[in-house]
């Protein structure tokens, strides 16, 4: 190991945050008053008691009684519970019990659905191992990482979890994982050199932080911040203050229930007041109109409606790999206007790939991605042999023998151990025809010089047999190969190597966002070992390799079934420009993406920063800050805003956009914790097919709807018309209450099964404040109302003039009503296009089950002699049956030849505009 030279103590405010990165390591140490040997016991004692154990603040959750009760905060429910109690107090004691079971099973479905939004909190907790190893007093120890103070020397190897914000003091070969913190897509080398001031996180090079993976080497930090004082505890703080926003089906949800209470209250009022002034109805039977007001308008159903058609959008979406672990969230993903997306294993595979190389006979594209070893060679747009360029083996040579890293097919796959980078270089090795095993056996190695930071590079030295002089293989930093290199390999021999034409090459694949290694070899050596030394010269430069992070090539396509959608698709990544915009190009978000900083956004006020977050295409080199500041500057905007991510980083704006989505495989726990959504397949194409699903689950919830109000309208409205014009009413408070038990649940419910119409995934996403009640809706509430109203009437007094019984006539007018709402629910099952509704006559099975149960039901409630007498009904004759099916599809024809007329007349007015 080596120590950085010590310049002299920088003495700054203690009560400015203090960029420890960018100090020296002397300078580090005498603030921290840390000699080299470590903190002696008494005083890392003390320390503990000043600051504390090093872990994050356990947040107190709601206890499940307030959990529960949360569940009845919202005024429909109260407006039910207010009718059941209405009911109760008059003697209706089954009606007040259904209005309960109804409310109560609401309930405990959402109760069930949720309690798990904090446990981000645990999770990230969870990342901190629970022992680490320090330096106390010129002693080795294994400690709790809890017991870990600002100060003390913490000692890194392979394979550990970094216990907490580190100021690296002595590093050999260190490599780690950030990929959870910062995006990046491979473990980062570190060093002790101080970084410039103000550097972003994931360019803090001198620094380890808590939560994340040493990947190699060796290292000494010093603790310089601890639980909740660490990046990891920043983190957690942010996602405790964030807020979660109410999704759009909820607050759609409240404004409908007020509007429905005010106007029922309203009705309910009016109608009473009304009864007693013109002294038609005594107040006891004043009392039970109210209470059959309250029973026909309220859609007691609807909550459990909705609740089981959002269950059943999760069913479906798991079938998809999508796993919804809140309800509501299947509804919002169908108003999805943006998708924020992380870039690191969401767009892209996590896994590096060799795209380009670069010898002296040009460049060659490489086909295929991730670990797997296939894909070909093409040159000049030419197919290329690989076998037939001497260059490019020798360079696939160098890259397999130049490699700690090691490939298997395990499990139907293909699984690396080692560097990622070194990984996709045994893999091109492999594509390019070389066989690991048999060219080990064939090219010994003999020693090795690790790569370093200092120096730059890797070196081995391999012998073929006995007698044979050796050769040195080399790969490391382009800059640095360029350096100790003076000829170049050619397909001839070698020739002198123009430096310029090279750094031009180098550039070239920089700005394709592609990270760049260099390939040398010096062709003899003597002796079995080497050292700097023997590189000084003779090396030949074979060629470069340029790497990427590729996209899934399932991300391409959902990312163009996205914009086809209306769905902006916006990349954010803790990346290089670069690299980000060239990944950016590939998958699709534009021909030239723009591109925003984190140093950019930092330099933004409110407006500028909504202005680039409606323009930009990515955002590179962003911190968790950045990222929650776009989501909250799009819903600003107005917009319904799903945010992606698989990192602890991404966790504080999976929180607060309307629709988190967690990647299940490669994901965090934090990150899965703090969404709404997790794919199981870690696919982003399963977003596509989740909002697909939420659009149906939308379009049906609205079915659902125009469904029910028109029908609880009608009934409503009949009794408001019996009270005004001094009538007998066509149907009783009892039997209004049948009716909404019977067709809530029996026919209601099967809209939830509707399948998703076609088109769906070609209209733009509704807008976030889009009412559930549109005009259409409200008209058609309206207009169906009056023809229920006309339909009940006409057959009461038909049925009358008939000198039937008032018993007979209202059992008759309830079948009507229940005959008018089989064949309105087949006019409701498509919403887009008038067209379409005459395929709603065909059905699914789960509109005719339940039409099947309905036509039961009302048969018992005809005929039965026990429903007869608990709903006070009476037998029907055959030809009384086929009246009630004939206004039914009277009222088919009816609504289906408005819904013809109004769709031209719109078509038409869009045509003269």
């Amino acid at each position: 190991m080596t120590r950085s030279p010590e310049p002299a103590i920088d003495h700054a405010d203690n009560n400015e945050p203090t960029d420890w990165a960018a100090l020296p390591v002397a300078t580090v140490l005498a603030r921290q008053g840390t000699p080299e040997n470590g903190l002696e016991p008494a005083e890392a004692a003390r320390r503990l008691a000043e600051h504390g154990p090093n872990r994050l603040p356990v947040a107190a959750g709601r206890p499940a009684w307030r959990r529960l009760l949360a569940q009845f905060d919202n005024l429909l429910i109260y407006v039910l519970l207010a009718a059941a109690l209405l009911a109760g107090a008059f003697g209706h004691a089954v009606d007040a019990a259904v209005i309960l079971v109804v409310v109560l099973v609401n309930a405990l479905i959402g109760y069930v659905q949720e309690g798990r939004a904090e446990d981000a909190l645990a999770a990230i907790r969870s990342m901190i191992d629970p022992e680490a190893t320090v330096l106390r007093g010129g002693e080795r120890l294994a400690i709790a990482a809890e017991a870990i103070v600002p100060g003390d020397l913490v000692l890194l190897e392979a394979g550990d979890r970094v216990p907490a914000d580190l100021r690296l003091v002595r590093t050999r070969n260190l490599a780690v994982d950030e990929a959870a913190l910062t995006g990046e897509s491979v473990p980062v080398e570190k060093s002790v050199a101080p970084t410039a001031p103000g550097a972003v996180l994931s360019e803090r090079r001198s620094m380890a932080f808590s939560g994340t993976l040493v990947t190699g080497g060796q290292g000494q930090g010093l603790v310089v911040a601890t639980g909740s004082r660490s990046e990891l505890g920043r983190i957690s703080a942010m996602i405790g203050r964030v807020e979660e926003l109410k999704t759009p089906l909820l607050r759609q949800m409240d404004q409908f229930a007020r509007r429905v209470t005010f106007v029922v209250l309203a009705l309910a009022a009016a109608v009473f007041v009304l009864a007693l002034l013109r002294q038609v109805l005594g107040v006891d039977e004043a009392f039970m109109v109210v209470v059959g007001l309250f029973v026909a308008a309220i859609p007691e159903g609807l909550p459990a409606v909705m609740t089981i058609t959002l269950a059943i959008g999760v069913q479906r979406m798991a079938a998809r790999h999508a796993i919804i672990r809140r309800l509501p969230a299947v509804e919002t993903l169908g108003a999805v206007s943006v998708i924020c997306s992380d870039k690191t294993g969401t767009l892209t595979r996590n896994e590096m790939t060799v795209r380009s190389v670069v010898t002296a006979e040009g460049m060659i594209e490489v086909a295929g991605s991730g670990y797997v070893p296939e894909g070909t060679f093409d040159q000049d747009g030419a197919p290329l042999d690989p076998q037939a360029s001497p260059t490019l083996q020798a360079l696939a040579e160098t890259a397999l023998h130049c490699n700690d890293a090691d490939l298997v097919r395990r499990d139907g796959g293909w699984q690396m151990t080692g560097d990622p980078m070194e990984g996709a270089l045994l893999t091109l090795a492999i594509k390019a025809g070389l066989e690991p095993a048999a060219q080990r056996r064939r090219l010994r190695r003999l020693d090795a010089i690790p790569f370093d930071a200092a120096h730059r590079f890797m070196a081995t030295l391999h012998r073929e047999a006995a007698g044979d002089p050796g050769r040195v293989l080399v790969k490391g930093a382009p800059e640095r190969l360029l350096e100790m290199c003076g000829t170049v390999l050619t397909a001839a021999g070698t020739e002198p190597l123009d430096h310029a034409a090279w750094q031009a090459r180098i550039a070239e694949l920089a700005e394709r966002g592609e990270r760049v290694l260099a390939f040398a070899l010096k062709p003899t050596h003597a002796g079995d070992g080497i050292d700097h030394a023997d590189l000084a010269d003779g090396l030949v430069l074979i060629g470069l390799a340029g790497f990427i992070d590729p996209p899934r090539d399932e991300a391409v396509a959902a990312v163009a079934d996205c914009h086809a959608a209306g769905i902006r698709v916006v990349m954010i990544t803790g990346d290089h420009a670069l690299t980000a915009r060239s990944i950016a190009r590939r998958l699709g978000l534009a021909e030239e993406p723009v591109v925003v900083t984190g140093r950019d956004l930092d330099a933004m006020d409110d407006a500028a920063l909504g202005r680039a977050a409606r323009e930009t295409h990515v955002f590179a080199r962003t911190t968790p800050e950045h990222k929650l500041r776009l989501v909250q500057a799009l819903q600003a905007a107005g917009l319904t805003v799903a945010m992606t991510g698989d990192g602890v980083n991404d966790a504080p704006a999976l929180k607060r956009a309307d629709v988190g989505v967690a990647m299940g495989r490669k994901g965090t726990a934090a990150a899965r914790d703090a969404s709404e959504m997790v794919l199981a397949d870690d696919n982003f194409a399963s977003i596509v097919d989740a909002v697909r699903e939420g659009r149906t689950v939308y379009d049906n919830l609205t079915k659902v709807i125009a469904w029910t109000l028109p029908t609880n309208g009608g009934e409503a409205l009949t009794i408001i018309v019996a009270v005004l014009a001094g009538l007998a009413l066509p149907i009783t408070p009892v039997q209004i209450l049948w009716v909404n038990m019977v067709t809530a649940l029996a026919l209601g419910l099967t809209l939830a099964f509707e399948p998703t119409e076609p088109g769906t995934m070609e209209r733009p996403p509704r807008r976030a404040g889009e009412p559930l009640l549109k005009r259409d809706v409200v008209w058609r509430v309206f207009s169906v109302s009056v023809l229920f109203v006309i339909g009940a009437y006409g057959v009461f007094y038909w049925s009358i003039s008939r000198g039937l019984p008032i018993e007979a006539a209202r059992t008759l007018v309830v079948n009507t009503i229940v005959a008018m709402e089989i064949f309105y629910l087949f006019s409701v099952r498509y919403v887009h296009g008038a067209s379409l509704s005459w395929q709603g006559v065909l059905g699914t099975p789960a509109v005719l089950i339940g039409v099947a149960i309905v036509t039961v039901l009302q048969l018992a409630f005809t005929y039965a002699p026990w429903l007869q007498l608990a709903f006070d009904t009476r037998a029907l004759s055959m030809l009384d049956g086929l009246l009630a099916i004939a206004v039914g599809v009277g009222l088919f024809v009816v609504v289906e030849v408005e819904k013809i007329v109004r769709s031209r007349g719109g078509r038409a007015m869009r045509h003269d505009n």
